[in-house]
């Protein structure tokens, strides 16, 4: 059932295929959420994003990271995002250049997709996506003391619902009590 309403979607998004991205379906347990990808404008991040794509690493991942106006309350920079592509230890691939956004001029809109970091140049497997605008999330936002911000790649062009309800889980200090699984992640184009 759920790859004839993948194979559905993939009839429904093909004109996408004429443009120069690349779209992938996240299933999760709650759903699925359809994004595209932007190589010619990221092609650092793209290409690291589908090398875990392709190698089966997102395969019973989870979304395991909440950030909400409730759980931001003592933060400054308040932001709303999930944060998921969590992979086994040992199996990440070395950590990539930081494309910051004055480069790639992909903006932290609402359902962007965007890698997570701590210092600069250290991303590897875990993204978020962001529920409303997170301009501090920008290069020079003030999010992150560094100032380079993160490097969004591409944005979430179905499934909002499903962000929206995984943002929505119980968590203690951001942290989901019950991770929603990513069952997978696949290239539709």
């Amino acid at each position: 059932m759920k790859l004839k309403v993948i194979f559905q979607l993939v009839i429904v998004f093909t004109f996408i295929s004429c443009t120069k991205t690349n779209t992938c379906a996240i299933e999760t347990s709650e759903g699925i959420i359809l994004i595209e990808l932007y190589p010619e404008k990221a092609p650092i991040t793209v290409a690291n994003f589908l090398k875990y794509v392709d190698e089966g690493l997102y395969t019973n991942s989870s979304f395991f990271r909440v950030t909400t106006p409730e759980n931001e309350v003592n933060r400054e920079i308040k932001i709303e995002v999930i944060q998921g592509g969590n992979v086994e230890d040992g199996k990440e691939f070395p950590p990539i250049e930081i494309e910051t956004t004055d480069k790639t001029g992909i903006k932290h809109i609402n359902g962007a997709i965007s890698m997570a970091r701590g210092g600069v140049n250290t991303a590897t497997s875990s993204f978020f996506i962001c529920i409303n605008a997170q301009p501090e999330l920008d290069f020079e936002g003030k999010r992150n003391p560094d100032g380079y911000g993160f490097a969004a790649f591409g944005k979430v062009i179905k499934g909002m619902e499903i962000v929206s309800k995984i943002q929505s889980g119980e968590n203690k200090d951001q942290r989901l009590l019950n991770p929603i699984v990513i069952i997978s992640i696949t290239r539709i184009n």
